[in-house]
């Protein structure tokens, strides 16, 4: 898309106060000068690994929201148990920023499908004070990873470390109404389907991140 396409786009919605996603755009200076009248009252969202400082700098009269892929995908069987996920909610303002996000436990990565799982693996983000609030993810990764068969059976195992974790005292997860949930899933034996398994966990990441006192 060029700038004047841009624009285009923008003046036909403007009545709607449009939001400006920028991912890969190559043309900045030019889009800030003819947006130049409306800055002050718009919104800009960065998407990180796409948009650099000197980029983002032609729109600093705006609001300027920086978006972090902080979610490393891999298959389920090779996660670790733990890795960083991000700090962006903790120093967005020192990089002159007014807000931020992210792409929650999926990351920023479209497939239109997939097979059958051969690891299950519950994905649970939680911030940690002794580390100056960054925010770290667990992998839990079911025992049984070599046929794809029987994904009940392997949430059950990856649910199962999850709890023991969880029991310890020291995970740092907080109790939100998602963890509740994987609680009483746990209590009951009850596999609800991988897809509801990654929406309790995006769940669990909202509501971490709103608990969050910024």
């Amino acid at each position: 898309m060029t700038a004047p396409q841009a624009m285009a786009c923008y003046t036909e919605h403007a009545d709607h106060h449009p939001v400006l996603v920028h991912a890969g755009f190559a043309a900045p200076k030019d889009l800030a000068i003819a947006l130049a009248n409306d800055m002050a009252d718009m919104t800009n969202v960065f998407v990180e690994d796409r948009d650099k400082l000197l980029y983002r700098k032609h729109f600093d009269k705006s609001a300027r929201i920086l978006v972090r892929d902080g979610f490393r995908r891999q298959r389920n069987a090779d996660y670790p148990a733990i890795e960083e996920f991000s700090d962006l909610h903790v120093t967005f303002r020192d990089r002159g920023m007014d807000g931020f996000g992210d792409f929650l436990i999926v990351g920023d990565v479209y497939s239109e499908g997939g097979g059958p799982a051969y690891a299950v693996a519950i994905h649970l983000t939680f911030i940690d004070p002794a580390k100056d609030g960054v925010m770290y993810i667990y992998h839990f990764v079911s025992d049984a990873k070599d046929t794809p068969t029987d994904p009940a059976g392997k949430f059950g195992q990856a649910l199962a470390k999850l709890i023991a974790m969880l029991d310890s005292g020291t995970s740092k997860l907080l109790e939100t109404d998602a963890i509740k949930e994987f609680r009483e899933l746990h209590t009951k034996g009850h596999f609800p389907g991988l897809g509801y398994v990654k929406k309790l966990s995006m769940k669990h990441h909202i509501e971490t991140l709103a608990a969050y006192p910024f």
